[in-house]
């Protein structure tokens, strides 16, 4: 994309400063429209080292009320960062409903910089580029606004700004050695930046190099980019978003009412096995922290099915440094006004540590299906928006563990009344319990749904069957084990 690029014509000044003052004045109109219809905008600055990606990000926002944007420099990866997937930085940094981000450099800047240093192989080099390309479509998909620049100048011009940095002691230090090697270099940079453009480049995420060897032309490009693809995201905010076929491979599961309930284990076996298995799990993790395998742990199950004892159980026999159970309750604002998997990213655990998620990301397709908290095309396109995430868990080397907690109705209703006679118990009971209980065999169709077309073979669902919690328990551990034998 950039060896052979032929730029327009740079305008006279005349025209070139009439032509940037309405475009100014139309990011300022539009950035009122864009937080009144609530759409998140992320603009992402790449290019050339002394480019001006900086410059061009100070000449955008002097447009944006200052309250709603945030700019962010991304540099390489920290050490903490790097003990998470590779997206997970740049999936935390996503802008709330009706505001927007910044970035200088990014995703480009990463993959194609460890390309030039030889620190991905073919394959790893071809599945991050897979793994962008459902980042940046899952985005426009849930209404974000995603523009990508680079800000492109000849190998003259770069060595040109180079020396002339370099000469003023107070702009010495905007030089860094990747620069320099970039400019002597410069013949293998454009070819991989390039390349790195065509294997990313969408309709709903095109690139747009822009001409930077004039500091105002290249800011005159920028706007009128930028306030055009607002223009259209504007136009297209209410428009329904095409449905993808799955392309993961699926794990074939039986329906609800076809699993048996009778299993039962007897007290005193209970015991001795809870201790022996726990006992196993303990040792399993002192492994799985050495080793540094993450693992991510979901449940979901009908309310009183024993989510709660069985998650107690499994973190009975781990170190308490290196777990976290997450609670999932209804969104907060802020993670409300982001794409919806941003909350799960955001709790994703390091290397070598356990995520225990009490109710999960499952919920698009459930509570939120039902209750109508999204459209009907928000939660059919989540079935495979969330087989996306985790085949980026898996990839990334996460054993990904998903328990469905099932029992019968008759079970549930003995267990809420229990509950409510019971004072210390009682806070376990609400009325949005028995709501949800109103609508059972609507919950069991969409339970079914959800299992069949998300079981995938590296993130299958595991049936507990929890009429009798202590079976429930056992069986738990024990997958959760043989899961951890498997990687370890």
């Amino acid at each position: 994309m950039l060896k052979n690029i032929v730029f327009a014509s740079k305008p006279e000044k005349e025209e070139l400063d009439e032509r940037l003052k309405a475009a100014k004045n139309k990011l300022s109109e539009q950035q009122i429209q864009i937080t009144e219809h609530k759409i998140p905008v992320l603009v992402l600055v790449e290019g050339w080292g002394t480019a001006g990606k900086g410059s061009a990000i100070g000449k955008i926002i002097q447009n944006i009320d200052p309250r709603f944007f945030k700019v962010a420099s991304m540099d390489r990866p920290t050490q903490e960062e790097q003990r998470k997937p590779f997206l997970c930085r740049y999936f935390t940094r996503l802008p709330e409903a009706g505001k927007f981000m910044l970035l200088d450099s990014g995703w480009m800047n990463e993959v194609a910089g460890m390309s030039l240093r030889e620190e991905l192989s073919r394959k790893a080099y071809e599945q991050r580029i897979a793994s962008i390309r459902r980042f940046e479509r899952q985005l426009t998909d849930n209404g974000y606004l995603l523009m990508k620049f680079f800000c492109h100048i000849s190998k003259k011009e770069q060595k040109k700004r180079i020396r002339m940095l370099e000469k003023n002691i107070d702009t010495r230090w905007r030089v860094g050695e990747e620069d320099r090697w970039q400019n002597k270099h410069y013949e293998k940079c454009r070819e991989v930046f390039g390349q790195y453009m065509e294997d990313t480049n969408a309709p709903s995420a095109p690139w747009y190099i822009i001409d930077s060897k004039s500091r105002k032309w290249a800011e005159l490009q920028i706007l009128e980019q930028l306030t055009q693809g607002i223009e259209i995201a504007l136009q297209n905010r209410s428009l329904a978003v095409p449905l993808l076929q799955n392309v993961f491979p699926l794990k074939q599961m039986p329906r609800l009412a076809e699993i048996p309930l009778d299993k039962a284990v007897a007290e005193q076996e209970y015991k001795e096995e809870l201790n022996r298995l726990q006992k196993q799990l303990g040792e399993l993790h002192n492994r799985l922290y050495r080793k540094k395998v993450p693992v991510v742990i979901a449940y979901e199950g009908w309310d009183a099915a024993g989510k709660g004892g069985n998650i107690k159980r499994i973190t009975g026999a781990l170190d308490a440094r290196g777990y976290e159970v997450h609670p999932i309750a209804s969104p907060e604002p802020h993670e409300k006004a982001r794409h919806y998997l941003w909350r799960f990213w955001t709790r994703l655990p390091k290397e070598g540590h356990i995520a225990i998620f009490d109710r999960s990301w499952y919920g698009r397709v459930m509570v939120e299906r039902l209750e109508g908290f999204c459209s009907e095309n928000d939660w059919k396109r989540a079935y495979n928006e969330i087989n996306e995430f985790e085949k980026e868990l898996h990839d990334w080397g996460a054993v990904i563990i998903k328990f469905w907690v099932q029992i019968d109705k008759d079970t549930q209703l003995a267990r809420f009344t229990a509950r409510q006679n019971t004072p210390g118990k009682q806070w376990k009971i609400t009325d949005e319990d028995w709501r949800n209980r109103e609508k059972w065999d609507e919950y069991e169709i969409a339970v079914n749904e959800m299992i069949q077309k998300t079981s995938t073979t590296y993130a299958p669902w595991h049936i507990l069957e929890s009429v009798d919690k202590r079976y429930a328990r056992l069986k738990a551990l024990k997958i959760v084990i043989e899961e951890l034998e498997k990687v370890l």
